[in-house]
């Protein structure tokens, strides 16, 4: 009996160190192993290779509403459109036709400045050419993007504030109800790092040169830089992303909630930079709920205080 009693309460002390262990953060390689579904079809927006969008129609009886979703990767070309695919897969099924847009990137013949921004503006300006054929409600149409692609989610967000004379005006910018900022960039200049760690060293290769040598490119291009903007966007963070921490996201937010902006942002609990774009994660139901407000137009302005430990 002695015996019993003494291992049940090593075993009592073994479950209780597990339990005080962090959840393991996903990876990128683990989102590549979700299922997807095939796209509907994949369109060309441009006479580039990397000018494509995959388009995903729901089962529905239309019109749909949509979402543009754009990938990250820190802008470069060893990462593409299909690290979306199963984000893009999921949001189909749930009624929501998706275009998964690829661009030009770093690494990229022609990509980088100015052609990833006026890629991204050109995509998804596209679909006003192909709404009448794919049955899509432009007056539901919603923009997100992960870690890279948040920041040129983000921008599209702000591109009406960028001046006439810069290389990435878009003269006619297609309106969105609302932006979905998954882990996004959001300020070139201090996320730039230049001892190579994290998407911070690909920031000059993207913007062509670093802040003191090409200044209003990041004035341009960074959404930071461009506020305010009048359309509703929501930030989702994990509280574990150590590749678009907090402390980088937070002063944006801030900023914006200053100015008394339609702007909420979510912080969720156990997710680092990969949960959320990945359908059956913890972040996962934080992520769908922010796209589906947006897309029936239930953004109410919410201004969430920033806890002292996020300061540090």
């Amino acid at each position: 009996m002695k015996k019993m009693y003494f291992f049940l309460f090593i075993l009592g002390l073994v479950n209780s160190s597990l339990m005080g262990q962090e959840k393991k953060l996903m990876t990128v390689e683990d989102v590549a192993k979700i299922k997807f579904a095939k796209p509907t079809t994949s369109i060309s927006y441009g006479e580039n290779e990397y000018q494509y969008g995959d388009l995903r129609i729901p089962d529905t009886k239309g019109p749909h509403p949509v979402i543009v979703i754009i990938h990250g990767g820190c802008w470069l070309s060893q990462f593409d459109l299909h690290l979306m695919d199963a984000m893009a897969t999921e949001l189909t099924a749930k009624g929501f036709a998706t275009w998964n847009l690829e661009y030009r990137r770093v690494g990229n013949e022609g990509g980088a400045w100015p052609n990833t921004f006026l890629d991204v503006a050109k995509g998804l300006n596209h679909l006003k050419l192909i709404a009448k054929d794919y049955n899509l409600d432009l007056r539901r149409l919603v923009v997100t993007g992960h870690s890279a692609g948040g920041h040129l989610a983000l921008w599209l967000a702000h591109r009406n504030r960028v001046p006439k004379h810069s290389d990435i005006y878009d003269p006619d910018p297609l309106p969105i109800s609302g932006v979905v900022s998954l882990a996004g960039i959001v300020d070139l200049r201090t996320y730039l790092d230049r001892t190579g760690r994290s998407c911070g060293s690909s920031v000059d290769d993207l913007m062509g040169g670093l802040p003191e040598e090409v200044p209003q490119r990041y004035d341009h291009g960074s959404p930071i830089n461009l506020i305010p903007s009048e359309i509703p966007q929501i930030l989702v963070t994990g509280k574990r992303d150590n590749i678009v921490p907090l402390l980088h996201v937070n002063p944006y937010f801030e900023k914006a909630t200053q100015l008394d902006l339609k702007i909420e942002s979510i912080e969720v609990d156990n997710a680092g930079h990969f949960e959320v774009i990945a359908p059956g994660s913890v972040a996962w139901p934080f992520v769908e709920s922010a796209l589906m407000k947006l897309s029936q137009n239930r953004f109410r302005k919410r201004k969430l205080k920033v806890s002292p430990q996020k300061k540090q």
